[in-house]
C-alpha cells in the first residue's frame, strides 16, 4: 500500500500535527510505503518514510485575489505526481489541504483520501460541498477527539471517525528524564522550588498572556516558585515584555520550542493549561503519563479525557487561576496525578489509537 501524508509543511509551527501523523501512520502496517510531501516545501518534518518538498506559493495554495489563477497549475501538477506514484491512500492535513487535492480524485480514480482535522475549523459551504461529494468508500474524515468529531458532523451531515491520539506509554516512560536532568536541561533552579509548568506555541488561543498575570498574583507570597513555559510563536516578544514589566524576569522562563519535550514533563510540579480552545490538547495526555498534575481550562476535550479527575477553571478567569497556583499543594498533587492517570487510561487509549488509525488507513 502506497501511502502519502500530505501538509502545508514542517518545522516547530507544525510539529504537533507531524507529531500526530507520525503516530497514525506508524500503524499502516509492514507493507506501507510512506512519503510525505510538504506542500510549501519548508522545516523539517517529523513524519515515517521519504519526504519530498513542493515549494509551492502560500498565496496560491489558499487561492487567494488572482493567485488562485494558479491552483489549477498547482492541481495538475500533483495529479501527475499521484500517477506516477501510484498512490493509493491520501492522509491530508486538515481542510487546507483537502481543498486543493479533494477536486483530482475524480481524475485519479483510484486514490482513497483520509481528511484528519486537529481542531475546530470554519467549514464554509464549498467546504461542506467538497467533503459531501465523494462517497464514504473513496473519502473518510477524522478528527482528534470525539468533542471535534461531533462538531465535524453536525456541520457535514456525514460521519466523523473519533481518532483520539494516544502515545505508547511504556515507551514514553522510558523515555524521561528525572526531574533533576529536566530542570537542567531547561536551565530552572534545580532545588526543591516549586514549577510550573505550560507547554505550547505562544499564540493567543494558548492563553499565556492571562496564565503569567496570574502567576504573579497567585506566586506573590511564594518567590521560591517558578513557572516555566515551553514553546514558541509570535507573541513570545510580547509576553518577554510584560514578564519584565513585572519585575518576574527570575521567575517566569520562557523555554523556547524544544524538540525533547516529552522528555522533560518531571521537571513540574504542576502542568497548567489555560488554552481558550483545543482540538484535543496532547499535552495533557503527555503530563499525565509523566504523573504531574493537570489544571486545565474548562473545555469540552479536556473532560472528554479526564472525566470526573479533571481539575477545570473558567477559560481566561485571572483570579480563579491565580487562587489555583497560589493554592497548588504538593500534598494533593500525587493523588491528583493518579486519579488523572486512571481517567485517562494511557494503555487502553493507546490500543483503541492503533485500532483507529489501522481502520483509518485501510478502511
Amino acid at each position: 500500500m502506497n501511502i502519502v501524508n500530505m501538509m502545508w509543511a514542517g518545522g516547530s509551527p507544525y510539529m504537533s500535527i507531524h507529531q500526530v501523523h507520525r503516530q497514525v501512520l506508524s500503524n499502516a502496517g509492514a507493507d506501507a510505503r510512506i512519503s510525505n510531501w510538504l506542500l510549501l516545501g519548508s522545516g523539517l518534518c517529523c513524519a515515517l518514510g521519504s519526504t519530498r518538498e513542493w515549494h509551492m506559493p502560500q498565496r496560491a495554495l489558499k487561492g487567494r485575489h488572482l493567485w488562485r489563477l494558479l491552483r489549477p497549475w498547482l492541481r495538475m501538477r500533483l495529479r501527475k505526481a499521484l500517477a506516477e506514484a501510484q498512490v493509493d491512500v491520501l492522509l491530508l492535513d486538515g481542510i487546507g489541504v483537502a481543498r486543493l487535492v479533494l477536486p483530482l480524485l475524480e481524475q485519479v480514480p483510484g486514490v482513497r483520501a483520509k481528511v484528519l482535522f486537529h481542531g475546530r475549523t470554519r467549514l464554509n459551504a464549498s467546504d461542506i460541498r467538497l467533503l459531501g461529494a465523494l462517497p464514504a468508500d473513496r473519502l473518510s474524515i477524522a478528527a482528534v477527539s470525539h468533542t471535534l468529531a461531533q462538531s465535524l458532523e453536525q456541520d457535514l451531515g456525514r460521519p466523523v471517525q473519533t481518532l483520539r491520539m494516544a502515545l505508547e506509554p511504556e515507551t514514553f516512560r522510558l523515555s524521561l528524564m528525572s526531574r533533576e536532568q529536566a530542570r537542567q536541561a531547561l536551565g530552572l533552579p534545580s532545588n526543591d522550588g516549586k514549577v510550573i509548568g505550560a507547554v505550547g506555541r505562544l499564540v493567543e488561543s494558548k492563553g499565556f498572556e492571562m496564565l503569567i498575570e496570574a502567576f504573579a498574583k497567585g506566586s506573590a507570597l511564594q518567590p521560591d516558585m517558578h513557572l516555566a513555559i515551553i514553546g514558541d510563536g509570535p507573541l513570545r516578544a510580547a509576553l518577554q515584555v510584560r514578564i519584565d514589566a513585572l519585575g518576574l524576569r527570575d521567575r517566569v522562563h520562557l523555554c523556547g520550542y524544544r524538540d525533547d519535550l516529552r522528555q522533560l514533563y518531571c521537571a513540574f510540579d504542576w502542568l497548567l493549561v489555560p488554552s481558550r480552545a483545543e482540538g484535543l490538547g496532547l499535552v495533557v495526555q503527555e503530563a499525565v503519563m509523566a504523573d504531574v498534575p493537570v489544571i486545565c481550562s474548562d473545555l469540552p476535550v479536556f473532560h472528554e479525557q479526564l472525566e470526573g479527575a479533571g481539575c477545570y477553571l473558567p477559560v481566561g478567569d485571572l483570579d480563579a487561576w491565580a487562587q489555583a497556583i497560589a493554592h497548588s499543594d504538593e500534598r494533593c498533587a500525587a493523588a491528583l496525578a493518579a486519579r488523572q492517570r486512571q481517567a485517562l487510561a494511557p494503555e487502553a487509549a493507546w490500543r483503541a489509537f492503533q485500532n483507529g488509525s489501522a481502520s483509518l488507513l485501510r478502511g
